[in-house]
Order: C-alpha cells, then structure tokens, then sequence
C-alpha cells in the first residue's frame, strides 16, 4: 500500500515538473495579453459566435508552443476578455495539439507530411468544437466571473490601487494619468500570478493527481502492445490517449516510435491529437469555467475529428504509395530538469499562497 502511494506521489511530481514550467509560461502569455491587449479588441474579434472568430483563435493557437496544462491560463484570460466559449474552446485545442516546437520534432523523427498534416488536424478539430459549442449555448449562469474582475459583491471591484479599467498602479503612471508599459506588465503578472492562480491554480493540481494515477497505474510500454493498421487501433490509441498526460512534443518521439513497430500514421495521428489536448487538468477546469455542455462537446470534437482524420490520413499515405518511417534517437528533455523542478517548487508555491489568502479574506 506504501509503496503504491509513493509511486501515485512521484508520479505526480513528474507530471508537476514536466508541465510546470508551460503552466508559468502560460500564466505569463496570460498576464502580457492582460496587460497590452485590450478587452475590446479581444470582443471584437473573438468574442461573437461565429465561424470566423472561431477560426481566428484557431489559427492564433496553432503555432504557440504550449501543453494542455499551459494553455489553460492563456485561454481563460481569453476567455476573461470578451473571447466567446467556442473561440476560447478552439484555441484550447489547437495550442496543446501542435506548436512550433512539436512541428520541428515531427519533421525529425516522423516525416514531412506528417508536419503538415498535424497542424491542419489541429485546426480542424478545432474549428468544429468551437462552431459545435457556439451552436448549443450552455443554459446555466457562467460557473466563473469573465469581466477579469474579483466578483466579491455588487458589480465587483478592482485592486484598490488601480485606476478603473487602466491597469495603472501607484508610480507607474504616466505625467497625464495613464498607466506606462512597466505598470501595465505589474498589472497583468499581478492578474495572472494572483487572481488567475487563485481561480484555476488548484484545479490544475487534482488534474496532475489524476494524471499521476493514470501514470502510475498505466506504464508506458504498455502501448507497444497494441500495434497494427485499421479502425480497431484508432480505438486503442483514444482510449490511451484521452486520459493521458502529455505534451505535443513528448507524445512525437512516442508516435515514431510505434510507427516503427507498426501502427499506422492514422493511428500515430489520433494518438498525437488526443493525447496532448485532453488531460485530467483541461477537463476539470473546463468543466468549472465553461460548463459541462462545452466540456463534453470539447471532447466529443476531439473524439470523432480523430477518428475521421485517422482515416483520411491512412487513405492518403495508402494513395501517394508512402510507407512511414521514423528515425527515432534519443530525445533529450527540452528543458534542463532543474528547471521543471523550479518550475514546480514555484507552482506548488503560488498556488499555497492563493489558499492562504483566500481563506485568510474569510
């Protein structure tokens, strides 16, 4: 039993250390839009419920090199300024399905075509959640507040020492009153590192306890027993991928390595898609901030997308007479361990001091 526990535990500290330093970036990424993008433009580009601000978030998402765990933060800031819930669902499955960073390892260790197909995949599946949650609006009030405001009575208030919608704070003001870059960058990290962890921050934690059971109880190498070619294998990397914890990047080297013993590229792709996007983290906050109709098309999109896709990229390899390959080396941490060691300390860190001070303001 001791030792079950120890490895539930470790298992979650290598799930805090290997997101933590995306879940800080995210946070960051959340704070900078914060601060120098204002509410209005965000409203009015994402914020109604059309095809063509979903798509813009989509495309907005693809290239930014963050996990399912770091988007989070970034996509309710979003979210907080005036982005509708398809936008925002939209940008949350095209950022942690690919990225810069991923695209580069797939051109590595996959194949050219793969690179391209991966991104498209991506925005897709992402384009049909958002037009899928936009057309079935949820019917409960918002499960959090979206002004970016601390909702603690009547219309809600902002710090005290800000200036009514500038993000202005004490010195940092300019000679005519307006806020300079330096105070609106303490505004939005304060935003982010303060109200946004205190709103999400132990959320993401049970979802990397989650995620630590999942890893605990389901050994990698557990995959290399499913290997082939058709629909039956598309099924097996969902049900593997769905719960699993894993970042764009870390799932590719996963990927080829699979292609080599055998699994089609329509299967790589349904396990590259699934995995990075859902998580035990995504869906507990989405659950919280977007509701459970959002959540549930959220990951019904991901479910059927993957499927078809699937599909349509073993007909198209099947077409051009292609047989994948992967030359798959060992692929060294992105990151230098200390820093998702830090990164966690950090995250452990800030999430506890958001406890304390909410239960310390009663």
């Amino acid at each position: 039993m001791v030792d079950v526990l120890l490895n539930v535990i470790l298992a979650t500290w290598e799930v805090l250390v290997e997101a933590g330093p995306y879940v800080l970036f995210g946070f960051f990424v959340a704070g900078l839009l914060k601060a120098y993008v204002p509410d209005t433009f965000m409203a009015r580009h994402l914020g109604r419920n059309t095809l063509w601000s979903v798509v813009k978030a989509a495309v907005i998402g693809v290239p930014l090199p963050l996990c399912s765990c770091g988007v989070l933060p970034t996509a309710l800031g979003l979210r907080r300024q005036g982005a509708s819930k398809g936008a925002t669902t939209a940008f949350m499955i095209a950022t942690p399905e690919t990225g810069v960073d991923s695209m580069a390892v797939t051109y590595a260790l996959i194949d050219p075509i793969m690179t391209v197909v991966r991104p498209v995949a991506a925005s897709i599946t992402a384009i049909v959640a958002g037009v899928l949650v936009n057309a079935f609006p949820e019917r409960e009030p918002e499960p959090l507040p979206m002004d970016g405001l601390t909702m603690s009575g009547g219309l809600g208030h902002m710090h005290e020492h800000e200036h009514e919608g500038c993000g202005c704070s004490g010195g940092h003001c300019g000679a005519d009153g307006k806020p300079t870059v330096y105070g609106k960058f303490l505004s939005g990290m304060d935003y982010a590192f303060g109200e946004m962890i205190s709103d999400i921050g132990r959320w993401l934690l049970v979802g990397a306890l989650i995620a630590g059971l999942i890893s605990a109880f389901l050994p990698p190498d557990l995959l290399d027993g499913y290997v082939g070619t058709g629909f039956h294998s598309y099924l097996i990397m969902l049900v593997v991928a769905l719960p699993l914890y894993v970042c764009a990047t870390a799932s590719t080297p996963i990927a080829a390595s699979l292609l080599l013993k055998g699994l089609s590229p329509g299967a790589a792709l349904v396990f590259l898609l699934a995995g990075p996007a859902t998580n035990g983290a995504t869906i507990t906050v989405m659950l919280k901030a977007l509701g459970k109709r959002a959540a549930s098309l959220y990951v019904l999109s991901i479910v059927l997308c993957s499927l078809a896709l699937a599909y349509v990229v073993d007909a198209l390899y099947a077409a051009l007479g292609l047989d994948i390959t992967a030359v798959v080396s060992g692929v060294n941490e992105t990151l230098p361990h200390w820093v998702g060691v830090g990164s966690a300390v950090l995250l452990l860190l800030l999430v506890a001091r958001s406890f304390l001070h909410s239960e310390g303001g009663g």
